[in-house]
């Protein structure tokens, strides 16, 4: 089983095992010599017995119980429930997910059997959905809505809607730009 140090809102694998973890399942981003999880990322493995989480005091590891790291996160990270309930989802389905920071939403999901692979990539290995996930009650405007899938087609992906209701089921809406 891997081990990731918790540094902050990122938790870091310090092995080769952890650079496989991203070639071959696209999990975290690789750096030099180590591996970066997100939060969202962290909790799903650890809930999967994949990865234990340490954080590191007086030179002693005290590894992480999922439910305390998981209330750790949701202090860290605003709509980390939500977030991690559609990243959840997503990656059961089969779907490959990173975070969608720069595309203003939760995450950037490739096709089904797509491989992450440093370099140039084929039109198939881009990004095909950028996915944001929001609780049923939220409100957000038209103009938020136009934005949000403007950014999306300019990277030739769909705009997704994660609607997580009370019971933690999801409902996704794609939402297209029209041009007349």
């Amino acid at each position: 089983m891997l081990e990731g140090e918790l540094i902050e809102n990122r938790v870091n694998i310090n092995d080769k095992e952890g650079l496989d973890l991203y070639d071959e399942n696209g999990y975290g981003k690789p750096l030099e010599n180590e591996l970066e999880l997100a939060l969202v990322e962290a909790v799903f493995l650890l809930k999967k017995d994949k990865l234990k989480v340490f954080s590191t005091k007086n030179n002693k590891r005290n590894f992480w119980k999922y439910d305390d790291f998981y209330r750790y996160a949701s202090e860290k990270e605003p709509e980390f429930h939500q977030k991690f309930v559609v990243y959840s989802d997503l990656r059961e389905r089969g779907y490959l997910v990173k975070t969608g920071f720069k595309f203003g939403a939760h995450f950037r999901v490739y096709e089904r059997g797509v491989k992450l692979k440093r370099g140039p990539k084929a039109p198939h290995e881009h990004t095909k959905f950028v996915v944001h996930s929001i609780k049923e009650e939220d409100r957000f405007s038209y103009p938020e809505l136009s934005r949000a899938a403007r950014l999306a087609q300019n990277i030739r992906a769909k705009m997704v809607w994660a609607v997580v209701d009370s019971e933690n089921d999801v409902t996704y809406y794609t939402i297209n730009r029209f041009t007349p």
